[in-house]
């Protein structure tokens, strides 16, 4: 393999597979178990669909959409296109085929990599409006239609099962270096149109070394094992959930789905996962509410290890019988909870949104780790994360290494370092205006206290001016509101209004009840909210959501973040009955 030295993520997975061998890599559930995906497997597979490619005519530089559900063929197809000189353009398989359109139009693609179901029957339907497409490729047979193709239909595993063209891809792979771009990710989008932010091999790679440099610090970079949830298509997950893992020799679990998480947790006993903070919230509920349902002894104790497990992170002296007991707790209960994750949970870690310090401090008091950080697809993602041994829940930790902060006259947090994009693609403008004087402006407002320790206090655009000039910042009081066991979802809105109101979707201890007794539980809820608020912050209104807040009706973006336009709108009607 040529170029053993440069910043090639093909590369370094080759090597990191040499050594290997055939230790697993990948594992998906089957019918009769896990089944495993070896690393010489994966590259033998990697390098012979990246020559396939080639032969097909991929050149270097050529833009490949890929949309499929999380498996090893995902990561299979991201390095062979990668290999081949290629830019992956990574799809979210949720979206519409107006989105699909879009991206493949705006990349110039030149094949589509489509998994199945739903996924490739959109992009079928959409195939014929990319210009630039010369092949049409299916992860697995592909689906008998009656759609005809303007473009091959091939599948990747005929591909894979050829050993042709290896010269051709040894001379790709020494022509990439880090400098050329790697993939374009196509921000989800909780306003307009999504823009297409172009990653380097060489900004990726800085993202990794800081990351490993974290694992480093906290013992976990050894005999890793990544439970894998959110979508590939997502920057988080593309780096930390794939290539992480894959240069430090780990092995990846693919989740069954968000209902499966809690089993796959206890069967699979990973060491380390990463997620979003609605998921973390979940758990969180369904462990209290079991709680509440077991009662008695095993409420008092378990009640009993959160207290006392906060006052300890809150630097609070315990007396010595609170000592004696707290340490019999951890037998008691923390053990069982960490047992409950599959006994060798080293760290759950968080990003994508701000994560509730009540959530945050709950898995601490149990004796879970759970790290929050903070990035943008724009960093490729990773900005900041708190360290191993300082996690300072309430903040997203300092900036990791190899990144630089600072802020701006107004607040807004400004990154630098080798980790952030060359721009947005195809849009001058947009580039321009977030990559200003070498810094990358996030658009997202801040703290950093003498430590370096960063407290993100919510976005620029998402600020609510009410009528009376009061700033406030909705995820903050959002994050408080979804803590009552009665409330599931809630977004809070009041711009250029005399004082805020909220959307809440009621909790599933209230699903079954009329819609009078949900709003006496949800005014009850709001009002043990209201005391602990300053007077503008106050939430005087609220509607009852007619459903949940999903990906489905597109009131989320597919990495869980609401998006406020499209639920404001959703509901304009009702939301100006309120403040007549």
């Amino acid at each position: 393999m040529t170029q053993t030295g440069a910043v090639n993520l093909a590369v370094k997975f080759f090597q990191q597979a040499a050594r290997q061998g055939e230790a697993d890599l990948f594992f998906v559930r089957e019918s009769n178990g896990w089944a495993a995906t070896s690393y010489s497997d994966a590259a033998q597979k990697i390098r012979n669909l990246a020559a396939g490619l080639i032969r097909l005519g991929l050149n270097k530089g050529d833009r490949v959409l890929l949309c499929a559900e999380n498996s090893p063929w995902w990561g299979i197809c991201d390095l062979a296109i990668m290999a081949a000189g290629g830019i992956v353009v990574p799809a979210y398989t949720t979206h519409t085929k107006s989105d699909q359109s879009f991206t493949l139009r705006h990349s110039g693609a030149v094949f589509i990599i489509a998994g199945s179901g739903i996924c490739e029957s959109h992009l079928r339907e959409v195939a014929g409006t990319g210009k630039s497409l010369k092949a049409f490729l299916t992860i697995g047979a592909a689906e008998q239609t009656n759609r005809p193709l303007s473009v091959p239909r091939l599948s990747v595993q005929d591909l894979c099962a050829k050993e042709t063209g290896m010269k051709a891809l040894n001379t790709r792979l020494g022509q990439t270096g880090g400098d050329d771009l790697c993939c374009i990710i196509y921000t989800s989008g909780t306003g307009g149109r999504p823009k297409g932010v172009m990653l380097s091999h060489r900004s990726i790679q800085a993202n990794i070394d800081a990351a490993r440099d974290l694992l480093a610090e906290g013992g976990a970079e050894q005999n890793a094992v990544f439970l894998s949830l959110l979508p590939l298509s997502h920057a988080y997950e593309h780096t930390a959930g794939l290539h992480l893992p894959l240069q430090a020799g780990a092995q990846i679990y693919y989740c069954e789905g968000p209902d499966r998480v809690a089993a796959n947790l206890a069967e699979v006993r990973p060491t380390l996962m990463t997620a979003v903070p609605r998921l973390y919230e979940v758990l969180h509920e369904r462990i209290e509410r079991g709680v509440r349902a077991k009662g008695g002894l095993s409420a008092f104790l378990f009640h009993a290890a959160v207290r006392l497990g906060r006052k300890r992170l809150s630097g609070g002296r315990l007396s010595g019988a609170e000592a004696v007991f707290d340490r019999l707790l951890d037998y008691l209960v923390r053990a069982k909870v960490r047992q409950r994750f599959g006994g060798r949970l080293r760290y759950f870690i968080s990003g994508g949104a701000p994560l509730s310090s009540e959530v945050g401090t709950f898995f601490l008091a149990l004796g879970i780790n759970i790290l929050q950080g903070y990035g943008q697809t724009e960093a490729s993602p990773l900005i900041s994360a708190n360290r191993p041994h300082d996690i300072r829940i309430t903040t997203v930790g300092p900036a990791v290494r190899g990144v630089e902060v600072r802020l701006a006259a107004d607040g807004e947090l400004l990154v630098r370092g080798a980790c952030v994009m060359s721009g947005y693609w195809r849009n001058r403008a947009a580039s321009a205006a977030a990559l200003r004087g070498g810094w990358l402006h996030t658009g997202d407002l801040a703290a950093i206290d003498d430590d370096g320790f960063i407290t993100v206090t919510g976005r620029k655009k998402d600020m609510i001016v009410t009528s009376g000039g009061d700033n406030v910042a909705p995820s903050r009081l959002e994050a408080m509101l979804v803590m009552c066991p009665e409330i599931s979802q809630a977004m809070v809105f009041g711009d250029k209004r005399p004082f805020l109101s909220a959307i809440l979707v009621p909790g599933e201890e209230l699903i079954s009840l009329n819609k009078e007794a949900q709003t006496h539980a949800l005014k009850q809820s709001m009002a043990k909210i209201n005391k602990q608020l300053a007077s503008f912050e106050k939430i005087r209104k609220f509607i009852i959501a007619d459903e949940s807040f999903s990906i489905e009706n597109q009131q989320m973006t597919p990495t869980l973040k609401v998006r406020r336009q499209v639920v404001l709108a959703d509901y304009q009607a009702r939301i100006e009955a309120l403040y007549r």
